[in-house]
């Protein structure tokens, strides 16, 4: 399959591609004009690429996950890893929670009319 029939399946950039090849994160042949082909495989494997950036995993962290998933098997510095990303995500969410409760108390006192704040958009 050529690079922008998995682009198109797995809803990302050909550049994206390019970048995950770059990465080590995903693989191609190449035909002997040079051009990129994949199997069938590599749209899931792409679609598993974005869901783990979703989660906020950086490529180095993917990159380094990918040989226990691609074997099936989970080790005790896998799992460790992905319990770190999982508490760095947990410190983002009680950061993020704080900070909406700032802007939550902003929010309630600038409700109110102020006229020494003449504000408008």
């Amino acid at each position: 399959m050529r690079i922008g029939d998995v682009a198109t399946r797995a809803a990302v950039s050909v550049r994206a591609l390019r970048y995950y090849e770059e990465q080590g994160l995903l693989a191609s042949t190449r035909s002997v004009s040079g051009q990129r082909h994949y199997t069938e495989a590599a749209v899931e494997r792409v679609k598993l690429i974005q869901s783990l950036y979703a989660a906020g995993l950086s490529s180095k962290t993917i990159a380094d996950l990918l040989p226990c998933v691609d074997a099936q098997v989970s080790t005790p510095e896998s799992r460790a890893l992905l319990a770190a990303e999982r508490d760095r995500i947990d410190r983002q969410i009680a950061e993020l929670t704080l900070t909406r409760g700032k802007l939550d108390a902003i929010i309630e006192q600038t409700s109110r009319p102020n006229p020494h704040c003449d504000y408008t958009t």
